[in-house]
């Protein structure tokens, strides 16, 4: 056998057994942190505790909300960041101080930035492309944009598989422990 037709092999085969994870793949966008983010910050305000995620929009508009927001929770707990945190839409009888929270945004319109959302400026979307989720994600202090970024992804609906690759790429990166974000770090590129 030749080199060439060894290396076609290979390749093909190299391929095949990288294609069904190519197919699960969320892609994330342009990714900002805010000079004070701080990964314990956040450890140490969801660890152990209940985290509320507030939902602004309906990634999946031919669904009813109601069967849309339970199972997106679902996912989300399943592929959830390092703390031990309980992912809850619910809103505390008293806004407590520092109000923490992730946002998820369905197809927000281009012009919606991430302290508008975290301030809760009345939201605006952009029209919705059918088969796929996109999602702005914020970390939210009080109105402050801790860090934000968008993803999205293929899905058929909330139980897709693809929505929990979703959550698993997308937690590590609003969520994220690098060395580098760090305040005593000295200056961090961001």
């Amino acid at each position: 056998m030749s080199d060439m037709t060894l290396f076609k092999k290979l390749a093909a085969t190299l391929t095949l057994s990288i294609s069904p994870l190519a197919a699960l793949a969320a892609t994330i966008g342009g990714i900002q942190y805010a000079p004070q983010y701080d990964y314990r910050e956040f450890f140490n305000a969801a660890d152990g505790k209940p985290f509320r995620v507030a939902l602004i929009g309906n990634p999946f508009p031919g669904l009813p909300i109601e069967q849309v927001a339970g199972p997106l929770l679902a996912q989300m707990q399943a592929n959830r960041p390092q703390p031990r945190l309980t992912f809850t839409y619910d809103q505390p009888a008293e806004t407590p101080r520092p109000d923490y929270r992730l946002v998820l945004m369905a197809d927000p319109a281009n012009d919606m930035g991430a302290y508008s959302i975290c301030a809760g400026v009345k939201p605006r979307f952009r029209p919705n492309t059918p088969g796929r989720v996109y999602l702005q994600a914020i970390y939210c202090r009080n109105d402050i944009a801790m860090s934000q970024t968008t993803v999205w992804t293929d899905a058929t609906g909330p139980d897709d598989p693809r929505i929990g690759e979703l959550f698993r790429q997308l937690f590590p990166v609003v969520f994220s422990d690098a060395f580098g974000l760090r305040p005593q770090s000295g200056g961090a590129i961001r």
